[in-house]
Formats: C-alpha cells, sequence, structure tokens
C-alpha cells in the first residue's frame, strides 16, 4: 500500500489501483502512521507526498520486497540468467524510440532485459522515486526544470529536443497544408488525454488563445491518430512522432505563435548509473 501510494501521488490513484475504495488506503494509511509512530504522508491539496520518515520506511519496504523476490527464484532454482532493467516511458517515445532502443540493445547487450510501463513524466519521475522502475524517458518544455522538486535532483542525460505540431486530418480543412495559424485553431476540435489537477493536459496547443474545444477524450497514441484521420479533429504530437502517423494523418507546424520545443531526456536516480542501466540510456541516445 505504501508504494503504491508514493507512485500514484494520491489515495484515490492508488486505490483505483489496488482495487480499494477511497476511505480504505485512507484508513490503512493512518493505521501505518499509528504503528510508525510518525507522519508518513504529507497530505497536499495536489495529492499526497511521503515524509521523510516515509521516505525511510519506503526505502526498507522495497528492500524487503526485493529480497522476497530474490528467495522465490533461489527457492525454484531460477536464477536469472539477463540482468532486468525496469523502464518507464511517455506515450510519444514508444512508437519511434523505444523500438530502436531495444533493437540496439539486443545487438549490443544481449544479456539486458527490459521491461517498459507507459506513464506521464510526474507519475514516472515519482515511480523513479519510489523505486518501481531503474530509468524513464521523460519530457520537459523549457526553460526545462527538472522533472521533480524532490532532493536528490534525478540525473539527466539528454536525447534530442523535438518541435511540437498538430496533426489533422489529411482530407479536412487543412488538407494540403503543412502549416497552420494559431488563430485558426481557436475553434477546432480537440482530441486531448484525460488530465487531473497533477497531470498536465496532452494534446491541446499549450499557446492557443481561449478555452479549447475537447471532443473526445483518449490516452492510446493509435486511437487518437486514428481518430484525426477520421476527420473527428485534431491534436498535437512532437515531431520526432511524424514517422509513426497513420495515412490519412498530416502534421502542420504553428504559425503565429512561438514554437513549442520539448525536450526528451533519460532520468535515473543519482548513484544508480549501473552497466545495465548506462547500456539502455545508451542504446535510448543512440536512437
Amino acid at each position: 500500500m505504501l508504494c503504491q501510494i508514493a507512485e500514484s501521488g494520491s489515495f484515490t490513484a492508488a486505490a483505483a489501483q489496488l482495487g480499494y475504495t477511497q476511505s480504505a488506503v485512507s484508513r490503512q494509511a493512518v493505521a501505518l502512521e499509528r504503528d510508525a509512530g510518525a507522519t508518513l504522508f504529507e497530505r497536499r491539496t495536489d495529492g499526497v507526498r511521503l515524509t521523510q520518515p516515509g521516505l525511510t520506511l519506503l526505502r526498507h519496504a522495497r528492500t524487503i520486497l526485493e529480497s522476497v523476490d530474490a528467495a522465490e527464484r533461489d527457492l525454484t532454482g531460477a536464477a536469472p540468467r539477463t540482468e532486468l532493467v525496469r523502464l518507464g516511458l511517455v506515450p510519444s517515445a514508444g512508437p519511434v524510440i523505444l523500438p530502436a532502443a531495444l533493437d540496439r540493445l539486443a545487438r549490443t547487450a544481449p544479456r539486458v532485459q527490459v521491461t517498459t510501463r507507459e506513464g506521464t513524466t510526474p507519475s514516472l519521475a515519482r515511480a523513479l522515486r519510489t523505486g518501481s522502475i531503474d530509468v524513464a524517458v521523460l519530457t520537459s518544455r523549457p526553460p526545462h526544470r527538472p522533472p521533480d522538486g524532490e532532493s536528490p535532483r534525478l540525473h539527466i542525460t539528454t536525447v534530442r529536443d523535438t518541435e511540437l505540431l498538430v496533426a489533422a486530418s489529411a482530407t479536412g480543412s487543412f488538407a494540403g497544408r503543412t502549416s497552420v495559424h494559431v488563430d485558426e485553431l481557436v475553434d477546432a476540435p480537440w482530441i486531448a488525454t484525460p488530465s487531473s489537477s497533477a497531470e498536465p493536459l496532452l494534446g491541446v496547443w499549450p499557446g492557443l488563445p481561449g478555452r479549447a474545444r475537447i471532443v473526445h477524450s483518449a490516452r492510446d497514441w493509435l486511437t487518437k491518430l486514428r481518430l484525426v484521420a477520421g476527420g473527428f479533429g485534431v491534436t498535437t504530437i512532437p515531431e520526432g512522432l511524424s514517422p509513426a502517423v497513420p495515412p490519412g494523418v498530416i502534421s502542420l507546424r504553428v504559425q503565429g505563435a512561438p514554437p513549442e520545443i520539448r525536450r526528451i531526456f533519460v532520468a535515473r536516480l543519482p548513484g544508480t548509473g549501473t552497466p545495465t542501466i548506462t547500456a539502455v540510456t545508451r542504446a535510448i541516445t543512440s536512437t
């Protein structure tokens, strides 16, 4: 429970992942604090963060869980022949960066096994802090501040900078064009990723004048781009994703507004630069 709250960033999100009610998770959190004799959770308007005692307890909890896994492997004789790296990625990194990185790893470090999970930059930063993943591919916008405000700062390796574009139907009102003025997007129907108070809204042009008219919400890139191809709305995509867009979708640069630049980078906890994590990082930065 402690691990899930730390990673989810709220009692409500943790409850959804665990299959409990929010009140049940809150009661367990209070009971855990009572047993520990310390405040473990900082309850804030934007969610929940672990206090220093909470982080200390989390570190020991992770050690215990890892020891249980090691004991199971020893008892079953299933000694790992590969070295596992748990990789988190923002959804836009998956279609282009991930296949190329895994292909490179297969050739340069075949003993490294990678498991992956998707998430937003805030959620993956929390997962790094809680030890749920070992390394993450994240994004930032200027002025490219650290992905979270926790200490110590995450170790960052830049992959590349990419410009944000607008994806539109190849047969719609922007057919045959390579750019669009920001004023033309004011009344456009947008396809966005659902957001919460703790997560950013993705899929809508950040400098859009006025309030965006969101007609569809979807987390999956394929769903969003298929809706775009069908003429049901527009969405934003990083330029690096353009080679992976399906037929019927065009990419447009936005005029009349400053370019929106996104930085793709690899993050890990400081002091965790093991040979396997270094190999995965090199494979990603070489794509």
